[in-house]
């Protein structure tokens, strides 16, 4: 029964991750410079249940592949999603709730923007595109994000998992 949790939580995740950056996708949100995938304010996910790590890393992958995007940007931006829900799940015990938006912020702020110059060859240099990747995240995952936890805390036992990632 727990497996069966496990994977079906997993499975809805990567949905509802698809869906929502086919959303801002369509809006012209999805990519680029400036980006703010609604999607990336289900990194907080990891907070309640550890079925979301695999969950955003193949919903990542997927939106990635679907959004046409390059294999370097399926690969590390899809990585910078995995990184950050392993670091929101390793810090949901430890720090304050709304610390659960800040490796997930981190990871894509460091790592996307090198996915943008290398691999689609923006020129707007390295420092600006944290910026711009960063100012996405923070709205996405800190303020989206954020209010999804607070939103979901009161139903936490619908979601926690005892199976470990």
């Amino acid at each position: 029964m727990k497996e069966t949790k496990f994977i079906t939580q997993a499975a809805a995740i990567a949905a509802l991750y698809v869906v929502l950056t086919l959303l801002a996708n369509a809006l012209g949100l999805a990519s680029n410079a400036i980006q703010v995938r609604f999607s990336e304010a289900l990194t907080i996910l990891p907070f309640f249940t550890p079925a979301a790590i695999p969950g955003l890393f193949i919903g990542c992958i997927l939106s990635n592949i679907i959004c046409d995007g390059i294999l370097v940007d399926i690969i590390f931006g899809s990585i910078a999603t995995l990184i950050g829900a392993l670091g929101t799940y390793a810090i949901r015990k430890t720090l304050p709730d709304w610390c659960a938006c800040i490796p997930p912020i981190l990871a894509n702020t460091i790592i996307v923007p090198f996915v943008l110059a290398y691999g689609y060859g923006m020129e707007e240099g390295i420092p600006y595109l944290m910026l711009t990747v960063g100012a996405g995240e923070v709205i996405s995952c800190g303020i989206l994000g954020i209010a999804l936890l607070k939103a979901l805390k009161g139903y936490k036992k619908i979601f926690v998992t005892d199976k470990a990632v």
